[in-house]
């Protein structure tokens, strides 16, 4: 243990006898004008949705990958346009195309925060129907494309020469498969019914974990935070909501409309609301689990690295040199603990899916 504290004290002086030369040349010149670091547009910058992809910058000019904007206003018709004619755009500034004045709203504004808005003629801002190909859209494309890239392959292997010995990848294709459907699927879903829900399983278990996984990978063409969105969580769930109350069966809707209780509970229909309530609330508690959890994670790890410029805003270099090793370490745990969390939450999502579809295809047991 000694030995641990010894090495740890080590290299807490380094980074001190690092810190602190700098702090004192700092001191020695006229101080620069400081700007507040503003913590909340950095970690929702990072965390949100954006119109771009920024990956650096290079004397002080950002290095992006625009992205094409697609909006529709309601007296100027469609537009399209890159994302760097409003990316690039300083406080105040506005970009017109053909004759629609546009601009990105600020992170931390009161009315539409991080979107794209119309300035009108009288100053007033506007939200255009918006189908622009934003980071999430692209995070979500990419996902998909990767999926088919690697499942596809093993697919037309096994379609071309079912007989023939698989090779490593197909046995890894086949694992991940089986994994899935023998310890989530089959387990809550009849037999007979397994092949008909199991193709929607695999591929909400697979998109959910790829795009968590993609998510905690800080560059281009990764970075995505597509389930830390709470517009694709809610289509995940609204999925698995259509499969169970379209494709239940007579008995699960005989158990929610006209359930097995004395005759004075169904005279006043209370069991049945309460059941019509649980088929809203299943979903919403699907939708609200994956995005709190992947949510929380991403901001876990900015706020671990807003700190740095925090306490060394606060109490100069040399405590935001200590800040920063120990950032990095805790921001090295939150990212190792998201990994976990890419698949658990891929886990909790499929077999809680798995479950309620389950249920609706149980037929009554007769003695």
């Amino acid at each position: 243990m000694n030995h641990v504290l010894r090495h740890i004290t080590l290299f807490l002086l380094l980074a001190l006898t690092v810190a602190v030369p700098i702090h004192s040349v700092a001191q020695e010149t006229e101080p620069p004008k400081k700007e507040n670091f503003d913590a909340k547009s950095f970690i929702f910058g990072h965390t949100g949705d954006s119109y771009c992809f920024h990956i650096t910058e290079i004397h002080e000019e950002p290095v992006c990958v625009w992205l094409p904007v697609i909006v529709k206003c309601k007296d100027s018709g469609w537009h399209c346009f890159s994302s760097k004619h409003i990316c690039e755009l300083k406080e105040g500034e506005t970009y017109n195309h053909k004759g629609a004045n546009f601009y990105i709203s600020p992170i931390n504004a009161d009315k539409y925060p991080g979107k794209l808005v119309e300035v009108k003629a009288d100053g007033s801002l506007s939200r255009p129907f918006d189908l622009s190909f934003t980071k999430n859209a692209f995070g979500i494309f990419f996902v998909c494309l990767f999926l088919l890239a690697f499942f596809l392959p093993a697919a037309r292997m096994y379609k071309k020469n079912p007989m023939a010995k698989p090779t490593k990848y197909q046995g890894m294709v086949e694992w991940l498969t089986y994994m899935v459907l023998d310890d989530i699927i089959r387990p809550n879903i009849p037999e007979k019914k397994v092949k008909k829900f199991a193709p929607y399983l695999l591929t909400a278990f697979f998109f959910i974990f790829f795009a968590n996984l993609f998510g905690l990978i800080p560059f281009f063409p990764f970075g995505a935070n597509v389930t830390g969105n709470l517009s694709i969580t809610v289509v995940l769930a609204l999925l698995t909501y259509f499969f169970v109350n379209i494709f239940g069966n007579k008995h699960y809707w005989k158990d929610i409309l006209w359930p097995d209780v004395p005759i004075f509970l169904k005279a006043f229909p209370l069991m049945p609301i309460i059941e019509l309530i649980s088929t809203i609330t299943k979903p919403f508690a699907l939708m609200v689990r994956l995005f709190a959890n992947i949510l929380a994670g991403h901001i876990v790890i900015m706020v671990l690295m807003a700190l740095i410029f925090i306490i060394g805003g606060m109490y100069g270099a040399g405590m935001g040199g200590v800040m920063s090793i120990v950032s990095i370490f805790m921001t090295i745990f939150m990212t190792a603990l998201e990994l976990l969390v890419a698949y658990i939450q891929a886990y909790v999502f499929t077999i809680l899916s798995s479950l309620f579809i389950g249920m609706a295809q149980h037929e009554p047991e007769h003695s």
